[in-house]
Order: C-alpha cells, then structure tokens, then sequence
C-alpha cells in the first residue's frame, strides 16, 4: 500500500517575510506590494530602504542564504535573514508582530551594511 500524502508543511512566517522584504530591497517587487504586510513605521522604513536600493546588484541576483528567529513573545518574533550575491554578504533583520486577525506583519527593519566572509581555514 501507498502512504498516504500528507500536505506540504507551510513556510515559517520569517522565511516568507525574508524572501519579501528581500524582493522590494533588491528591486524585483514595488515596496507598495507590502502595505498589507507592514505595521506601524516599518513601511516608511521599508520605503527609506528600498529608495537606496541597497540589495540591488550587477552581478548575481541576491538569495536568502538563511534565515533565524527569536520569540519575544507568543505574538511577536525577532528575525534575522543572510543576504548573500556572490560572495556579499548582508544582514537583514525584522520584526513580525501577529495582529487580531492572526496575521504576521513586519513592524521594524534594518540592514547591516556589506561584508565579504573571511575565508575558511
């Protein structure tokens, strides 16, 4: 017999909101398509950030390299995303915070600025 399929697991609520945030500060999505996802400043922020184009690149299109959280509170997650384009790293990190309506939204943004990894060894 077949194992029954089981729906696929649905993405944390930090990644879905990495692979956005990381969408309008690289210039592949208007800011405005975060209204909806946004809280309090964080859209000014968000539009701040985006006007500078920080994560735009020449060379290889930025990737979420990986994403880590804590849980301030049941509602509210302190997140942190690695930015990477060829060999540039950047960190992003945020805030969501869940509204009475259960949905997460981003409630603060900040990037920290350009770095190129150390080599290993």
């Amino acid at each position: 017999a077949e194992a029954p399929l089981r729906p696929a697991p649905r993405p944390r609520p930090t990644d879905v909101f990495a692979e956005r945030l990381l969408a309008v500060l690289s210039g592949a999505r208007p800011v405005h398509c975060m209204l909806r996802h946004t809280a309090g400043r964080a859209y000014d922020e968000l539009v701040r950030l985006a006007e500078l184009g920080p994560l735009r690149t020449r060379g290889p299109r930025p990737v979420v390299r990986d994403v880590g959280y804590y849980v301030a509170r049941p509602d509210a997650v302190e997140a942190f995303a690695r930015i990477g384009a060829g060999d540039q790293l950047r960190a992003m990190a945020f805030r969501l915070e869940q509204g009475p309506d259960l949905r997460w939204r981003c409630t603060a943004i900040e990037l920290g600025g350009p770095r190129t990894p150390r080599p290993r060894g």
